[in-house]
């Protein structure tokens, strides 16, 4: 291979280049001008992150292949979010997800970028077996309080999936359900499942209080999903308790009294 005349020429190489073993990369090593050197520094990098991300994504793994390599097929990781908000429903999701499974960069929906969040939330509605929601609006959480509400949702979410589960992997919840259940404290962070399944939860319900922000402007819904930051309590004050706002829930509860 003849070796690139311009800078902008072995940047592009570098590119298509994955394997640290590629014999393209010994006279790109061996060129000593400061743009190659950096170029080369900032790919081998980008390969080291690339590698880390892999690591996670096989120790994340590691539960579903406890199950997969005794023939359960269908694992589904199961997880919600909305639990502390002051106003809207809590969401939960239930993912099921090949052995192939190949989407990079999944972790607790908490720890990503909300651009990250609606890109992985499309790349796992692709590649994923199956995906069920079930969503328990406001007045359900004050009805039969918060904790029983995310069971009902969980619940729901399982029953919405297209393909029967075998196995069910769940975030810090046991589900009255006779299909076989683990429960993790911290299972978003332990099980690419239920990693996956907290970003399917989290982008449907932050699409749903961005809606109820136009309904009922003023609360800031768009930006904080109902919970309640100094947007969200200002609005409170200035304009009173809305529609989708959880009763039960203080400082709601304090206004109403």
């Amino acid at each position: 291979m003849e070796k690139p005349v311009t800078i902008l020429a072995i940047k592009k190489l570098l590119t298509t280049i994955t394997d640290p073993a590629d014999e393209r990369l010994a006279q790109i090593m061996n060129d000593s001008r400061k743009g190659v050197v950096k170029a080369y520094h900032t790919w081998e990098n980008q390969l080291k992150k690339q590698q880390l991300i892999l690591e996670k994504q096989q120790e994340m793994l590691q539960i579903e292949h406890y199950f997969w390599e005794k023939g359960t097929q269908y694992i589904a990781g199961i997880d919600e979010v909305g639990r502390g908000p002051l106003a809207g429903p809590v969401v939960a999701a239930a993912v099921i997800l090949p052995i192939d499974f190949a989407v990079l960069g999944i972790n607790d929906s908490k720890q990503l970028s909300s651009t990250k969040r609606e890109l992985l939330f499309d790349q796992i509605k692709e590649s994923a077996i199956a995906i069920g929601i079930g969503i328990k609006n406001h007045q359900v959480v004050d009805e039969v309080n918060i904790y029983q509400a995310t069971k009902l949702a969980m619940i729901e979410a399982v029953q919405q999936l297209p393909q029967q589960p075998e196995q069910l992997l769940i975030d810090a919840m046991h589900l009255p359900t006779s299909i076989p259940q683990e429960s993790f404290i911290k299972g978003d962070a332990k099980s690419l499942s239920i990693a996956a399944a907290s970003i399917i939860a989290k982008v449907t319900r932050d699409r749903m209080m961005a809606d109820y922000d136009e309904v009922y402007p003023g609360y800031g819904f768009s930006e904080n999903a109902g919970y309640g930051t100094k947007v969200h309590l200002e609005g409170l004050e200035k304009h009173g308790v809305c529609p989708i706002h959880r009763k039960t829930f203080a400082p709601v509860k304090k206004m109403l009294q």
